[in-house]
């Protein structure tokens, strides 16, 4: 059985997600379209390879994301986010309105999280079906 600090809804959310790099990776999956190690690895955040490495894995181990074999080359992975990954995407948005709302993003560089904040649970929809399209469907 696994060992959680508290079952509060809260603190089990931040177990799967709440350090410092996993949210990057989702939003690189989800938002920037990156599938492969090396995509990942190239986030402006600099993340070193054996952290994503070790993220990659418990994010897989979750159920966040899951890990195919590439057709095109044996050797590479593709990571896909899976249905539970897919149902981060309102979080993410929320995050991006925080700090749209209370920090100082680049807009020029950013200008597609104000577009899902404006574009409300409509817009997240057919994000929604986007995602489930390029991620669900067998690689």
């Amino acid at each position: 059985m696994e060992s959680h600090r508290s079952h509060c809804p809260i603190n089990l959310a931040l177990e799967v997600f709440g350090d410092k790099w996993s949210l990057v990776i989702i939003r690189d999956i989800m938002f920037d379209g990156k599938r492969h190690f090396r995509e990942l690895l190239q986030s402006e955040e600099k993340i070193a390879s054996n952290i994503l490495t070790d993220r990659l894995a418990m994010l897989e181990q979750e159920g966040i994301i899951s890990k195919a074999t590439d057709p095109d080359h044996k050797l590479k992975y593709i990571y896909s986010l899976t249905s539970k990954g897919i149902d981060l995407l309102p979080i993410m948005v929320e995050i991006g309105a925080w700090s749209l709302k209370h920090k100082p993003v680049d807009l020029k560089k950013y200008k597609h999280a104000q577009s899902l904040v404006k574009g409300g649970k409509e817009l997240q929809k057919e994000v929604k079906k986007d995602l489930v399209k390029k991620h669900l469907k067998k690689v």
